[in-house]
């Protein structure tokens, strides 16, 4: 019986083979409508022949592969594979052809996909006759014209480097050098460093006495780091006296009105109110007393201009530090100067496009700029509950800054497609090693870390996007203003190099 179900099932396995050289003639048919800002709906139709060929391939694949007790390999009638593995090879079709007919109809569309297509697997039925329908929706770039690229108007900030700025920049690098000496019978000034023994009394907030009072109440021991009452001494403690100083580790705001006029042996009182979203927690929300007992006054004596002093910054004489100063300013001023044109030109081109962004992306870019944000208050020393009361003004920071940072983004691309520029493999090596040489670190370990954090193909389209920016200030139309007319850019990008240094951190 066996035997005779074999030789049966040859004449069916050569007109499978005989199909399966037979390309596929029929074609899917396939509408496309909008669905929303960004979005496409895609409504297809796999032609009922199709259906049949694929399963015809499955079924040809399936025969060659398993083992059917009776049958040789291969030999298997199709009716008993399809009563054993019919259910398992008709969710393979199914699949094999949503994946395939989307694929072919994003590709036949040219649709250009943010994200891949979403289809529902699930609630998609293989149908026993007729053809298979079934749609999906997917984001898509926004579509959009760019405003004319060449003559975009810019105005060049007229910047010199003056001998006032040089001489700031030599007496900075003076009082840098400096030392601290006593102060002989002086009264303390602002920028003074005072010596002192300090005595500082934190008191409860109205919140911990009312938990250590509950506490006491039910016989348990006061939660750790939260004392009700603290006192502090510092001995011989240093206190720079200076706008939003500090006295050990208080902040005191009005700290050189507190002592101005104060000498050795004088007493020093104030009382301060910590903010609740102060980073240390055992000071959060509380009123501090503090109590300051001068011993010593200083005044920053500034570094002599004397031969150990150039040495220190490589010169020989002063009048080649003043120039190295002027030669740094000047590179500085060029990079200022270049960073506020190159903000002119996003801004115009902010201003000149129009178009609706895919709002899923920019809730997701949100929701990354939000938990980063997140991150860094709690990282300040805040709680969450804290963090929690300024979320809703995060929020909404984070949805507009997302739209804003998307919208670059997608200009840019069309810019750089416009303009043909794209980036080599040895141009990133080229920024890289820029900030290796920032960060004093290996090139080659720089990369490693990029690839390791995900940042390098951000870092790429960063560098691609400075390229852009360079092309369009050759083409731009540039005016030069007086610094006065220069109004203050709300933003400045930050370049390639200098985000990378950031990631490096």
């Amino acid at each position: 019986m066996a035997k005779q179900e074999q030789e049966s099932a040859t004449p069916e396995t050569n007109e499978e083979t005989q199909q399966a050289q037979e390309p596929r003639t029929a074609k899917n048919t396939v509408t496309v409508e909008d669905a929303g800002p960004c979005k496409k709906k895609v409504a297809i139709e796999v032609p009922e022949e199709t259906i049949k060929d694929m399963a015809d391939e499955q079924y040809r694949d399936l025969r060659r592969d398993v083992v059917v007790p009776g049958f040789r390999k291969g030999r298997a009638p199709r009716r008993l594979l399809e009563k054993r593995f019919g259910k398992e090879t008709s969710e393979q079709i199914k699949l094999k052809l949503l994946t395939e007919a989307s694929e072919a109809a994003i590709k036949d569309k040219k649709l250009d996909i943010l994200s891949d297509p979403d289809v529902d697997y699930e609630n998609v039925k293989l149908p026993e006759t007729g053809p298979l329908k079934f749609d999906f929706e997917v984001e898509v770039r926004p579509e959009f014209e760019l405003p004319p690229l060449e003559g975009i108007p810019v105005t060049r900030p007229k910047l010199e480097v003056t001998d006032a700025q040089v001489d700031r920049e030599i007496e900075q690098l003076r009082r840098w050098s400096g030392i601290w000496v006593p102060k002989e019978d002086g009264a303390v000034e602002q920028g003074d460093e005072v010596v002192a023994d300090v005595r500082m009394n934190a008191h409860a907030t109205e919140e911990e006495k009312a938990e250590q009072a509950k506490a006491a109440e039910e016989g348990k021991e006061p939660t750790p780091g939260k004392i009700p009452e603290s006192e502090t001494k510092l001995d011989n403690t240093e206190i720079h006296v200076r706008p939003n100083g500090f006295v050990g580790v208080v902040p005191v705001p009005n700290l050189p009105e507190i002592l101005a006029g104060a000498k050795a042996g004088d007493k020093k009182t104030t009382t301060i109110e910590i903010p609740k979203t102060y980073f240390r927690e055992e000071y959060q929300g509380r009123t501090v007393d503090i109590e300051i007992d001068v011993k010593e006054v200083k005044y920053l004596k500034p570094a002599e201009i004397d031969e150990q002093f150039l040495q220190r910054y490589r010169v020989a004489n002063e009048q080649e530090l003043r120039d190295k100063i002027r030669e740094n300013l000047h590179d500085h001023l060029e990079s200022q100067i270049r960073s506020d044109m190159s903000e002119q030109i996003y801004q115009f081109l902010l201003g000149s496009t129009t178009f609706e962004l895919p709002m899923n992306i920019v809730a997701r870019q949100a929701g990354n700029l939000l938990q980063r944000q997140y991150i860094n208050l709690l990282a300040r020393g805040l709680s969450r509950e804290q963090v929690e009361e300024q979320m809703e003004q995060l929020r909404a920071a984070s949805e507009e800054q997302a739209k804003e940072q998307l919208k670059t983004f997608f200009i840019m691309d069309k810019v750089a497609e416009k303009l043909d520029i794209h980036v080599s493999d040895e141009e990133i090596n080229g920024h890289i090693a820029q900030v290796a040489v920032q960060r004093n670190q290996r090139p080659e370990k720089l990369k490693e870390q990029m690839e390791r954090d995900g940042s390098l193909a951000q870092f790429r389209l960063d560098v691609r996007q400075e390229k852009c920016i360079s092309k369009l200030l050759e083409s731009a139309n540039i005016t030069e203003q007086a610094p006065e007319e220069k109004k203050k850019s709300k933003k400045s990008k930050k370049s390639a190099e200098e985000k990378a240094e950031e990631k490096s951190e």
